[in-house]
């Protein structure tokens, strides 16, 4: 499935890159006990480390913010999704279990410091771009509000929008009868090339691992 990068992303964002996994053949059900207690786990250390600091002096929070501000989002307002994820364990507001593919990406999401997003792709038609929005773009999110897009990067399909590192849509949300998925992975800008590859491949492998079927990955710039 092909996924493009919008020319104004490039020229306002000069480093943007993304990871693109594409999955086969997956199995997605309840998440296995080992993912259950290593979320869990990793979620109190977390709560301590932040005891004395703020969720906005951590490293990759700081970049998505500040890709925020150049796209034109108030990041105060509408906060990339790992920062979600961040305040709400330091509030003590751990994040529930969810189904083996949604743990992964919060997992992950929080060890790397990056938003994600993974989507039914048997729900998507036809090309993917990611673009920064205009104010006719909007989509009931998985939060159950609806939610524009004006001025924040999002994927559409050829039926509109669907994903963002704010928050996605309800649309291609994946559930356990999902068979095939897209996993968009909105890296830090500072990682070079082959950081981000050792990234998105050990995201990749270890969601095979719990999830089963065939996977194969990208870089895009």
């Amino acid at each position: 499935m092909e996924i493009t990068i919008t020319e104004e992303i490039k020229s306002l964002i000069p480093n943007f890159k993304l990871g693109v996994i594409h999955y086969s053949n997956t199995t997605i059900d309840q998440s296995p006990q080992m993912l259950k207690g290593r979320l869990q786990l990793f979620q109190e250390s977390i709560y301590f480390d932040l005891e004395n600091k703020l969720v906005t002096d951590i490293e990759g929070i700081m970049e998505w913010r500040t890709l925020f501000k150049k796209v034109g989002t108030d990041p105060s307002r509408y906060r990339p999704s790992v920062e979600s994820l961040y305040r709400r364990i330091k509030k003590q507001d751990y994040l529930s279990t969810i189904n083996s593919a949604a743990d992964l990406n919060n997992f992950f999401s929080l060890q790397y410091e990056v938003p994600i997003g993974i989507y039914d792709a048997d729900k998507i038609n036809g090309k993917i771009t990611l673009k920064i929005g205009s104010n006719s773009d909007q989509y009931p999110a998985i939060n159950g509000r609806l939610i524009n897009m004006e001025k924040k990067l999002v994927t559409c399909d050829a039926i509109g929008p669907f994903g963002s590192p704010y928050i996605d849509s309800n649309r291609t949300a994946v559930n356990e009868d999902t068979k095939n998925a897209i996993q968009i992975i909105y890296l830090k800008p500072s990682l070079d090339t082959e950081q981000c590859m050792k990234l998105v491949e050990s995201l990749q492998n270890m969601f095979i691992q719990v999830n089963g079927g065939t996977g194969h990955f990208s870089i895009l710039t």
